[in-house]
């Protein structure tokens, strides 16, 4: 019984003397906490920050102008982490119709993002955001859902105006009635006018236009024009007015359009003429467009793909076509011929494009 219980002792010392031989390991310093991952977590991210919110619009909202607004992500271990964000806008088939890039986050505790991509009026979309910080994406938000507005804008050197939802973004000058099917220009003295915030160089004006009646009371009638400045329209030097003439005119219908590219003598340019026999009761499609050098003008019947019952090209010189500010009409002002140069009556017109881009299948 002792010799057992010694060995037991023994046993015990030389375990002691074994732990006691081995170092302590040396404490290992805390890391500090990273604000990106190099592995991808479950949901596709590599910034360790919460999703941002959405706040508006959401729920189906379908605002008067589209900002989209969220409450602002923060770092998971470091809140002082400067942010930036990225907003996604999908349609209502979920193909991603509109991405913003790096919006800068700022100061302030919410984000508003404006996006300047062209979306299908009047239509449902949804749209979510997410943080990001060198090269590094956060989470994404939730989608809200929402409908883009049903009137139209102008931003960035880009106009577009339905007309069929009772209101302009432009303004009314003279008599001019709403109704679904457009605006009517009721009188020669009549026209809708868009001052730019932009000028556009090279681009795209264009409509759709009916009850066009080639012996419409009038001269000169205008369908459109373009100009600088609210001067008299005759003389501008960056006068870009297209002609449907009326019944006052040698030839009622006759289509045709001048453009002036600067202030002198020698940039006066006029198209050919045709004169397409009109129907009132169908709709036409009438593009300008413009660049350095040409400028062109199309009607197509029944849409921007239909038969051309007109189409007058020109050459315009080396001078561009650069009126600032530049002011858009849908027909004319009353310049110092009098109205009888001024709109053509009585046409309803819905659809109105401005833009350096070609207006999107649709609009």
């Amino acid at each position: 019984m002792p010799r057992r219980f010694t060995m037991c002792s023994m046993a015990a010392v030389v375990a002691v003397a074994l732990a006691c031989s081995k170092s302590a390991p040396t404490p290992a310093s805390p890391s500090a906490p990273t604000t990106v991952s190099s592995d991808a977590a479950a949901d596709g991210s590599t910034l360790k920050a919460t999703a941002p919110t959405p706040v508006s619009p959401i729920n189906g909202a379908q605002p008067d102008t589209l900002t989209l607004t969220i409450n602002k992500s923060t770092g998971k271990f470091d809140s002082s982490v400067v942010l930036s964000y990225e907003f996604e806008i999908k349609n209502a088939a979920g193909a991603t119709v509109c991405n913003s890039g790096n919006v800068p986050g700022g100061t302030a505790a919410t984000i508003v993002y404006t996006p300047t991509c062209v979306l299908e009026f009047d239509t449902a979309h949804t749209w979510r955001a997410r943080a990001t910080n060198a090269g590094a994406v956060g989470p994404w938000s939730a989608a809200a859902s929402f409908k883009t507005p049903s009137g139209g804008y102008i931003r960035n050197g880009e106009l577009f105006d339905p007309l069929t939802n009772g209101k302009t973004v432009g303004s009314v000058l003279g008599s001019v009635t709403f109704t679904s099917e457009g605006a009517s220009i009721n009188e020669l003295t009549s026209s809708i006018r868009y001052i730019m915030d932009q000028t556009v160089t090279a681009g795209e004006y264009s409509f759709y236009a009916k009850n066009i009646k080639s012996a419409a009371p009038g001269g000169k009638t205008k369908m459109m024009a373009i100009q600088q400045g609210t001067g008299d329209i005759t003389d501008n030097p960056y006068r870009f007015t297209v002609e449907k003439r009326g019944s006052a005119y040698v030839t009622p219908g006759q289509t045709r359009y001048r453009i002036i590219t600067g202030n002198n003598t020698t940039k006066v340019w006029d198209s050919a003429s045709v004169v397409p026999n009109y129907d009132t009761a169908r709709w036409y499609f009438w593009k300008a467009t413009w660049t350095l050098g040409s400028a062109r003008v199309q009607v197509r019947l029944d849409s921007d793909t239909g038969p051309i019952v007109a189409d007058l090209p020109v050459g315009t010189g080396s001078s561009p076509y650069a009126p600032n500010p530049m002011v858009v009409y849908v027909g004319a002002p009353v310049g110092r011929a009098g109205p009888e140069d001024a709109s053509v009556p009585r046409i309803i017109v819905k659809n109105v494009w401005l833009s350096a881009r070609s207006r999107p299948a649709g609009y």
